[in-house]
Parts: structure tokens; sequence; C-alpha cells
């Protein structure tokens, strides 16, 4: 088995629909340029309230990847 060396960032993505969106927003543009994307971890979730209602998802995560040989 190989040795594997990780580096994690971290990044807040945001959605006006929900907070997996908000994941996946953060994700797809991270891997424009970072590749070997392997894992991430939801760190923190908070939202903005506009008339009594959710107008926007904030969720903040590290993403970690691998580091090339």
């Amino acid at each position: 088995m190989s040795d594997h060396v990780y580096k994690a960032v971290e990044l807040t993505g945001s959605s006006t629909e929900n907070s997996d969106e908000a994941i996946r927003n953060a994700i797809a543009k991270a891997a424009k340029t970072l590749h070997k994307l392997r894992w991430f971890e939801v760190t923190d979730i908070r939202g903005h309230i506009e008339d009594g209602a959710i107008a926007h998802w904030q969720v903040s995560l590290k993403v970690g990847f691998s580091l090339d040989a």
C-alpha cells in the first residue's frame, strides 16, 4: 500500500437553495483549479434570514486532496 500525503484547504460555499447545494458549489469550484480531491469535512453552517425566511446558506468546509509524488 502506498503512503499518502494530503493537503487541506478551507472553503465556504453558498447557495440560495440549501446547505447541500452550498457544499456542492464549493467542491465544484475547487475542482476547477485543484486536482485529486479526496474528502471533505463540514466545519460550519450558517445562513442569512430575510423577511423571516432563509434567504441564503453558507457552509464552511475543509477539502483534502492528494499531493503529487
